[in-house]
């Protein structure tokens, strides 16, 4: 699985997740990046997760449109 940490986690959670491909955003230099702008990039960039500490990102971005609008 193809997976991306977001800024707002510690880097060191990539030692839990040994089995998978993970990246940070900043591995991937999207630093800064708002998340609606970073949700396109993890689609268009094949992530299968994106793994953050955002509690309301669910009600901030609608993820149906951003994944057809990507695809």
């Amino acid at each position: 699985m193809r997976l991306l940490l977001d800024e707002n986690l510690p880097k060191q959670l990539k030692q839990d997740f040994l089995e998978h491909e993970i990246y940070t955003v900043r591995d991937k230099q999207w630093n800064g990046i708002k998340n609606g702008e970073l949700l396109k990039l993890l689609v268009s960039n094949s992530f299968n997760a994106l793994l953050t500490y955002d509690k309301n990102l669910q009600h901030q971005q609608n993820f149906f449109k951003i994944y057809h609008n990507c695809i």
